[in-house]
């Protein structure tokens, strides 16, 4: 190999084409005989392995787009696990071409077309892949506000985008489905909500319920910061772990507990369970502690079906 083409090789994983060994001066013997010898291995019809041995989903993924062409480049979960938006690497990588491009089907590869291919892929991120917008957004398509804040609130903190960027991709694609739905969730986002939790409690229970509006990812010390705080000195930590949390996770939050109840504020932590399927109870508690801390004001009902009764002597009681 000459030195042109080992370095390329070095840059794709091990990774060369056909036509990128023939352009470096390899003839089809040549080839040949490294891939009888076993000093190359076929990835892919015309896609060898220079590096024998050398796997990994990074491989994987280079390997499709080598396959697929020019102006190929992952999507879908493949993009977002190239961003990092996702941990677990999907098994089958998928890949968008320009439209008018074919490429022959392979075993782990689902290759897709779109004339926006170009246009939405990242010009500078290797292995080549959609941009973290479109890539946000095409995982967002029919799957609810869950999954779309949960997605959009991950690139923001990455600080792989903004919310202003997810907005301007979503009005250069006027086929995205659920578009209201995004705008609110991009705009909950931007005001600091950074889980489906913490959504549902601010839509939940604190908008349903008539609650006052609380302060989202308030600071404290050096990096620390807290879901939901209010000027009476209550804090609402939203936990959507599902119970999952690690004992070190737990330590932590009892840490952050105590630290505020030394400064002087009330912490109130609750869990996916007290906001699914009913939050009308966590609305109440949450009202009682803010009117024992000083608010004037009183819940309402949600609904026909919710359990706080606004017309309880509780809430006619002044507050503390």
């Amino acid at each position: 190999m000459d030195a042109l083409l080992r370095a390329r090789a070095a840059g794709q994983s091990g990774l060369v084409t056909r036509t990128q060994a023939r352009d470096a001066g390899l003839s089809p013997k040549a080839i040949e005989w490294r891939l009888g010898t076993g000093r190359w291995q076929v990835v892919h019809p015309g896609v060898y392995q220079t590096l024998p041995g050398r796997g990994g989903w990074e491989t994987r993924a280079v390997a499709a787009l080598l396959h697929a062409g020019p102006g190929a480049a992952l999507t879908h979960e493949s993009a977002a696990h190239e961003w990092g938006l996702i941990r677990q690497a999907p098994g089958t990588i998928t890949v968008v071409i320009p439209a008018e491009r074919r490429a022959r089907p392979v075993e782990g590869v689902l290759i897709r077309r779109s004339r926006h291919a170009a246009a939405r892929t990242d010009p500078r991120a290797w292995p080549h892949r959609t941009q973290v917008e479109h890539t946000v957004l095409d995982l967002c398509s029919g799957r609810g506000p869950d999954r779309a804040i949960a997605l959009a609130a991950q690139a923001v903190g990455l600080e792989l985008t903004s919310t202003g960027r997810l907005r301007s991709a979503l009005g250069n694609r006027r086929g995205q489905r659920d578009r209201s739905l995004l705008l609110e969730v991009f705009a909950e986002v931007a005001d600091g909500c950074e889980s489906p939790a913490e959504r549902r409690y601010v839509r939940d229970v604190e908008r349903a319920h008539g609650l006052p509006h609380g302060r989202s990812q308030s600071p404290f010390g050096r990096v620390g910061r807290r879901d939901r705080e209010y000027e009476w000195g209550v804090v609402v930590e939203v936990d959507g772990r599902l119970g999952h949390a690690s004992w070190t996770d737990v330590q932590r939050d009892g840490r952050r507990d105590r630290s505020a109840l030394v400064a002087g504020r009330v912490t109130l932590r609750c869990y996916w369970t007290d906001l699914v399927p009913s939050p009308c109870g966590l609305a109440g508690e949450v009202a009682q502690v803010l009117r024992a801390r000083g608010w004037a004001g009183r819940p309402r009902r949600c609904g026909p079906g919710c359990s706080i009764d606004d017309s309880a002597q509780l809430w006619n009681l002044a507050p503390r």
